[in-house]
């Protein structure tokens, strides 16, 4: 379904119990004839208990968003004119703004910014006069360290050299905190400042963290010897980065209801978040569709992103009966009759799947080419061939064949430099002598470097994400190397002069 300019639409946000607005103000063609068209959408200020009438739609006004570092702007982006099926028409004004939109927007995620702003609303006014006053111009000591005083982030290096929290105070816009070695009397300081929402936190020595007095919106977390953790109920974002404990208890007033949960492999064996809203589960090398129904039941978005991954059972995604939005990549294994038809997934609202076998690419975009006209969000690209599959299933560049500023010939190269290195690696085990290892794994390094040398000297094709890549392969295949070798391996792989070696050759 496509709005026209004006259209009104409501939807119920699980987070406010309420619903929500947003007025359609432009509309344009997609930037290639394959790409569906585009609407601006504009956040309102206005939530009720039902949906508005005539009278109410003539008060409504645009969201001003003014929350943390929003300086009194809408909240105002280009997003697919496919209206989401849950969205509701409830009439057309004209245009309450009529500004150029230069933003653009992932989904129609009406809500989170009425949310935000009334999460900044109920703090202190004075604590947000001091957080908008502060100045990088202004230095303040903290924990011996001299600081801008607008500075938002701090780490280890700052909270170790601190005997009282309260000195944390002198940083108005401290709103994110890294700590490897978490205290009770910092998850206090934590509970305590309204203005932290971001915390990423590992602890050797507590076993119970209690947040609940928090306003994170955000926490990443590394489980290691946790038995029992208290959410806060503002929190949406929670990442688990390693295997937490099979005791492990997670306690949620809403039982997960409102919490996305990142893990980078399957780490959900834990108790708690029965009613979990949203799974990301990354670097999957083998998941059962089984295992995910079994334990979140109430799922409404699920995203699977393989290393690559094979996925079994992916038929009982019919099981997730309230499933609004899915999202694969690089997952394979499965069957173009496997795949639930619409009827199956009646609440999908959005389907992006993302390198798949290519006779599923195919059925999907017929099965679903209807659901689309009717208001599915609908992306499906990088169909794969079995050929392609018997090439790339390890080839960790394989996100490259198709990146737009990278030839297919590029993406071959970097490939073939990874199977030689792997040859290579193969050839060595712990009856080599230590100088003909790290003889081989010199001229390993240095013809690997200087594939990709030749590479970005020709086409400049190398930029930050590239660059991390091709040294996080390396450093991976060092890994392995030195726990096949074993007890061995950490004296014949110098895994750090190999890095330094792959420092000093490397130009890009």
């Amino acid at each position: 379904m496509l709005p026209q300019v004006g259209d009104i639409y409501c939807v119920f946000s699980q987070k406010l119990q309420q619903y929500v607005a947003c007025q359609v103000t432009h509309l344009k063609e997609g930037s290639s004839p394959k790409e569906s068209p585009l609407a601006a959408i504009l956040e309102l200020d206005w939530t009720g208990d039902t949906l508005p009438d005539e009278d109410t739609l003539h008060t409504m006004k645009p969201l001003v968003c003014n929350f943390y570092f929003w300086s009194n702007r809408f909240d105002h982006n280009y997003v697919s004119a496919n209206v989401p099926p849950e969205y509701s028409f409830v009439g057309n004004i004209p245009p309450l703004v009529d500004q150029e939109v230069t933003s653009y927007a992932g989904g129609w995620y009406i809500g989170n910014s009425i949310h935000n702003q009334r999460r900044w609303e109920r703090i202190d006014v004075t604590k947000r006069n001091l957080f908008k006053s502060a100045s990088p111009d202004i230095e303040v000591v903290v924990g011996g360290q001299t600081l801008p005083q607008n500075t938002t982030r701090i780490n280890d290096i700052i909270l170790q050299k601190i005997e009282d929290f309260s000195e944390l105070d002198k940083l108005p816009c401290l709103i994110s905190i890294e700590t490897e070695q978490g205290t009770l009397e910092l998850a206090h300081y934590i509970n305590q400042n309204p203005l932290i929402h971001e915390l990423q936190w590992k602890s050797s020595i507590v076993t119970e963290l209690d947040l609940r007095h928090s306003h994170l919106n955000r926490l990443m977390l590394e489980p290691d010897h946790l038995i029992t953790i208290y959410l806060n109920d503002d929190l949406i974002h929670f990442m688990l980065n390693s295997e937490p404990s099979p005791d492990l208890h997670i306690h949620s007033v809403s039982d997960g209801r409102f919490i996305d949960l990142q893990c980078w492999n399957h780490f959900f064996q834990f108790h708690g978040l029965d009613h979990l809203a949203g799974l990301s589960l990354v670097r999957i090398q083998e998941i059962d569709i089984n295992t995910i129904v079994e334990r979140f039941p109430y799922l409404t978005e699920l995203r699977v992103s393989g290393k690559p991954g094979v996925v079994h059972h992916i038929q009982n995604l019919a099981k997730l009966p309230h499933l609004q939005i899915l999202n694969t990549d690089d997952l394979f294994g499965f069957e173009a009759d496997e795949f639930p038809s619409p009827e199956q997934l009646p609440k999908l609202s959005a389907l992006w799947m993302s390198s798949i076998p290519a006779n599923v690419a195919k059925s999907v975009k017929t099965k679903y080419k209807k659901a689309a006209t009717l208001g599915l969000d609908l992306w499906i690209t990088k169909p794969r061939k079995p050929e392609w599959l018997a090439e790339n299933l390890l080839n960790p560049f394989r996100d490259w064949d198709g990146r737009e500023h990278i030839s297919a010939a590029n993406a071959k190269k970097a490939a073939q430099s990874y199977k030689k290195m792997l040859t290579t690696t193969r050839m060595i085990d712990a009856s080599i002598q230590a100088d003909t290892v790290y003889s081989l794994l010199e001229k390993m390094v240095t013809e690997y470097t200087e594939t990709f040398n030749k590479m970005d000297r020709r086409n400049h094709i190398i930029e930050t994400i590239e660059r991390e890549e091709i040294y996080a392969v390396l450093e991976e295949l060092l890994t392995e190397l030195q726990q096949q070798l074993g007890e061995q391996g950490k004296l014949l792989v110098d895994k750090d002069g190999l890095y330094e070696l792959f420092d000093k050759l490397r130009d890009f």
